[in-house]
């Protein structure tokens, strides 16, 4: 398991705490770089792993570095939380933190419009990298934000669907489903009743089924959030609508909100041996990449299976695209040490080596079009799934917006209300919520 494994609910709530961070932070642009990067000096880098391969990983791509730049040493801080870095970041002087990497890419808005993180795009320019040409196209979305990249990906995470190849054969399912209605009529063949729960669940579309988010579904669509004015999309873009309406019909297909949630609180753990898809409680499992290391050090009693997630049935011949999120790294304004920070940040994430050891090291997708093919990258063939989503041209992240993720959780909110069947007018909701986004962020501006 990769430390950038957060829940939704977890991960959208550090967006209010980058706000101060991202408040605080406003300082010199990457123009006001002086420093010598051929001298000798040291940096300070902070991240947020915290389990030892993860640590290792992270170590032997520094000693990497320190080795190509021996005049750069190098000052590694683990296990920081973006309430610490910010503390830092505000309290400034030289044990801050010039590179810093997180795992929140919804506050990318934030990082930019700030200037809490120097625009790399001199940087880049001045070395001749092509972001668009090195960078799937996902992550270049999600690491700028109104014309200033103020981050790079580093490392990503790829969604799909994982199923239990011994109960799709039980049930005389060849093939995992590649369309929503395939995906509904599967979940419902592979569905036992026992009593009034279940023996064995096709699928939970739950939003609180831990990785089944409104975003992450989402993936399967062709979602614009946004349109040219930042104004929320989400009224206009009948794909909202669909995926909506399509979600809350499997809820019912299925036995209903009620019912499915009561079978839910039953669940182990996301992160624990006894997730519902471990244990064949569930058949059908969206989720990340990490998912298949997880689960097979459980040990179960069935196949697994890898596939894409579904698409939008109008959608059918874009089917192997999916959502894509990730690690980020960025240079704090605040640092003096620019240019020599950029030095660990470029090596970090275009070095094809360096982002293959590292992805190797932790499991996690390479962040480049170049890593993604390296004959380097060790896996089970299973993986290639999640490789060839972030390769996909089709995939699709979510915007980075001026005040973080609060969007999506409004986005969210309106979902959970229409599975439990409370909000029963789907485009009125929609129209509700875009007024709620856009003074949210009119009010951030």
């Amino acid at each position: 398991m990769s430390g950038n494994r957060r829940k939704p609910a977890v991960a959208l709530a550090a967006t209010a705490a980058i706000a101060l961070f991202a408040s605080a932070c406003t300082g010199q642009s990457s123009s006001g770089a002086k420093d010598d990067a051929s001298k000798e000096t040291t940096i300070n880098f902070w991240h947020g792993w915290s389990a030892p391969s993860e640590v290792k990983g992270i170590q032997d791509t520094i000693d990497a570095f320190e080795k190509a730049h021996p005049n750069i040493h190098v000052k590694v801080v683990g296990n920081m939380t973006d309430d610490k870095i910010n503390q830092a970041l505000r309290a400034g002087g030289s044990k801050a933190p010039d590179v810093v990497s997180s795992f929140t890419t919804n506050n990318v808005g934030k990082f930019c419009k700030s200037k809490a993180f120097v625009d790399l795009n001199p940087f880049l320019k001045k070395d001749g990298i092509d972001a668009d040409a090195t960078f799937p196209k996902a992550m270049n979305e999600y690491t700028q934000f109104e014309g200033v990249r103020c981050t790079v990906p580093l490392l990503g995470d790829a969604y799909g669907l994982y199923y239990n190849k011994d109960a799709f054969k039980a049930a005389g399912i060849t093939s995992p489903p590649k369309t929503w209605s395939e995906l509904a009529a599967d979940a419902k063949t592979l569905t036992k009743q026992k009593g009034d729960s279940y023996e064995q669940l096709g699928f939970m579309p739950n939003y609180h089924g831990y990785e089944s988010t409104t975003e992450h579904y989402l993936g399967g669509w062709d979602p614009s959030y946004f349109d040219a004015d930042g104004k929320s999309n989400i009224a206009k873009d009948p794909a909202f609508a669909d995926m909506l309406t399509n979600q809350k019909k499997l809820v019912d297909s299925l036995g209903g909100y009620q019912k499915l949630e009561k079978f839910r609180t039953g669940f182990g753990d996301e992160w624990g041996a006894k997730h519902p898809f471990h244990t064949g409680q569930v058949a059908m499992q969206l989720d990340g990449e990490w998912r298949l290391g997880m689960a097979e050090e459980t040990k179960p009693k069935f196949e697994i299976g890898v596939a894409p997630m579904p698409v939008a049935d109008d959608q059918a011949d874009t089917y192997g695209k999916g959502y894509l999120t990730g690690t980020i790294a960025g240079i704090a304004a605040t640092s003096s040490k620019q240019n020599a920070a950029w030095e660990l940040v470029k090596f970090m994430t275009t070095d094809t080596d360096a982002v293959v050891n590292f992805a190797n090291a932790i499991h996690n997708v390479p962040s480049t079009l170049a890593a993604l093919k390296s004959p380097k990258l060790k896996y089970d063939p299973r993986f290639k799934t999640f490789l060839d989503i972030a390769a996909n041209p089709k995939s699709t992240t979510t915007p980075p917006s001026v005040n973080g993720g609060a969007y999506l959780v409004s986005l969210q909110n309106l979902g959970f209300d229409i599975e439990k069947g409370n909000q029963k007018d789907v485009k009125a909701g929609l129209e509700k919520t875009a007024k709620e986004i856009d003074a949210a962020i009119a009010q951030a501006k």
